[in-house]
């Protein structure tokens, strides 16, 4: 896919006051400090569409971005970052269940995890989240070039080896570097497919 246009429409509270949900929308979602905001500036080739942060947590609001005209990117906020309140971090996990079970238009979910850790009980549990209320969901291993290439492998299939434990058949796994943009074009290819489906089975997100 060629990115043409990728430009922000809104920050949203709620997620009743997110955009009109009118074309696809493929939303990112991981840790504090998973790196999303940079692999999604990597993916767009816009080095400040996505705010980044030194400080974990710093993505509070649904955000929104319109790419090429034709659909949205939601970066949302961090899941886990133990250093902000209980209250605030339980307003935060409302407001991404919410969103996520209540946007018609969703069509995916990419759960951004650190390829430099071994398998993490978050991580683990909102994934298994994700499958039981049946989102549908690509598992995003972000920061390969932060390790030797035998290493990124092995825990790439350590993560896998966890999940089929409770998990027969996994989803989509793509393996990215926000700095080396690898693994973007992957995750493009994936969207623009699905968006040619959508459109080719006349798919309305229209109540």
């Amino acid at each position: 896919m060629v990115i043409k246009t990728a430009t922000f429409v809104k920050s949203s509270g709620k997620w009743q006051d997110c955009p009109e949900p009118t074309i696809p929308e493929y939303a990112f979602i991981g840790r504090s400090n998973v790196g999303k905001s940079s692999l999604i500036n990597a993916m767009m080739n816009h080095k400040d569409l996505a705010k980044t942060s030194q400080t974990p947590g710093k993505t509070q609001l649904i955000n929104h971005f319109i790419v090429n005209d034709s659909w949205y990117l939601t970066d949302l906020p961090g899941y886990g970052y133990a250093k902000v309140s209980k209250s605030i971090r339980k307003d935060f996990e409302k407001l991404i269940t919410n969103y996520i079970l209540n946007r018609r238009n969703l069509v995916n979910l990419f759960v951004l995890v650190d390829s430099r850790h071994k398998p993490q009980a978050i991580d683990l549990e909102f994934i298994q989240w994700c499958g039981e209320s049946g989102v549908p969901f690509s598992i995003v291993f972000t920061k390969v070039d932060k390790l030797k290439p035998n290493v990124a492998i092995k825990n790439v299939e350590d993560y896998k080896a966890e999940l089929h434990k409770t998990w027969e058949d996994l989803p989509e796994l793509y393996v990215t570097s926000a700095e080396k943009k690898v693994g973007g074009e992957e995750i493009l290819n994936f969207i623009q497919k699905t968006n040619e489906f959508l459109i080719n089975n006349s798919v309305s997100f229209d109540e």
